[in-house]
């Protein structure tokens, strides 16, 4: 299975893309970076393919050419909004993942539509025609597509996101695009990407990893350690919750949009990722 990410220099990237390396069913990744992806390196993994991607509203036919065959994407590309003025935020959050959103719904993924990994085994002939396409949009906890006038810019221009790819789910069913909302993001006990990670990420910090740590502890409903987050965002661009997706009730509640599209909040996340 060829699967997309980006984001993978960030912190929840660098999870998938450990989470993408341990899986043996994943056949091929590739890594869309505007630079070297320096734990994709020391990985030597020959499934991996960082493709150097410097401007992400484009995606010319070369670059397509590339992704092809691919069956779904992990988009973890992200920026706090304090690090940027709102324009690039906007840009970064919204447009870019808009634009991939739009060019991957191209691209010629042909073969036997299988049920979903998570289904029972069926007995009847595999039915062939295009296979779904599942693009995982990572989000944030407090982001909304109901904002108030005192929402902060990230909660709204996240929201806005995911209205905007729910309308490209409702229009192309194959399209399987979801988003998941984590919330406190926990690298501490995921030793192969510490030294991958950014070195400002906050729970490295000392207040930050005993804020992490008292969370982990306290207040597990928010609390968001990396390995397990990043096993369940690749299962999902592998398919292997559709079928948890299009059950109705239950101890797992999702929020779910005309066409289908299901926002994962963390406490549905954790409990889906096995945590609780």
């Amino acid at each position: 299975m060829h699967l997309i990410l980006t984001g993978a220099t960030g912190l929840i990237g660098s999870g998938v893309l450990d989470a993408m390396i341990k899986m043996k069913d994943v056949t091929k990744i590739s890594i869309l970076s505007r630079r070297p992806v320096p734990m994709a390196d020391a990985a030597k993994d020959p499934r991996i393919n960082v493709i150097i991607h410097k401007d992400f509203t484009k995606y010319d036919q070369e670059l397509l050419d590339q992704l092809k065959d691919a069956t779904g994407c992990v988009w973890a590309l992200g920026i706090s909004q304090s690090a940027v003025g709102k324009e690039e935020y906007i840009k970064i959050t919204k447009d870019y993942a808009l634009a991939a959103a739009q060019a991957f719904q191209t691209l010629p993924v042909q073969g036997p539509a299988q049920s979903p990994p998570s289904s029972p085994s069926s007995t009847k002939s595999p039915k062939h025609g295009p296979r779904p396409f599942h693009f995982v949009f990572v989000s944030g906890s407090g982001a909304t597509f109901r904002p108030a006038f005192y929402s902060p810019i990230f909660a709204r221009v996240k929201g806005e996101t995911e209205l905007a790819l729910a309308e490209m789910r409702r229009q192309n069913p194959l399209f399987k695009v979801n988003t998941v909302r984590p919330a406190f993001v926990d690298p501490l006990d995921h030793k192969e990407i510490l030294s991958y990670i950014p070195k400002s990420t906050p729970a490295l910090g000392f207040g930050g990893g005993l804020l992490i740590r008292a969370v982990g502890r306290g207040v597990k409903s928010i609390h968001s350690p990396t390995e397990p987050l990043g096993r369940f965002l690749t299962k999902m661009a592998m398919g292997k919750f559709d079928t948890t997706f299009e059950k109705e009730g239950g101890k797992i509640k999702f929020e779910r949009l005309e066409g289908g599209f299901t926002v994962v909040e963390n406490g549905a996340l954790r409990r889906m990722a096995g945590l609780d």
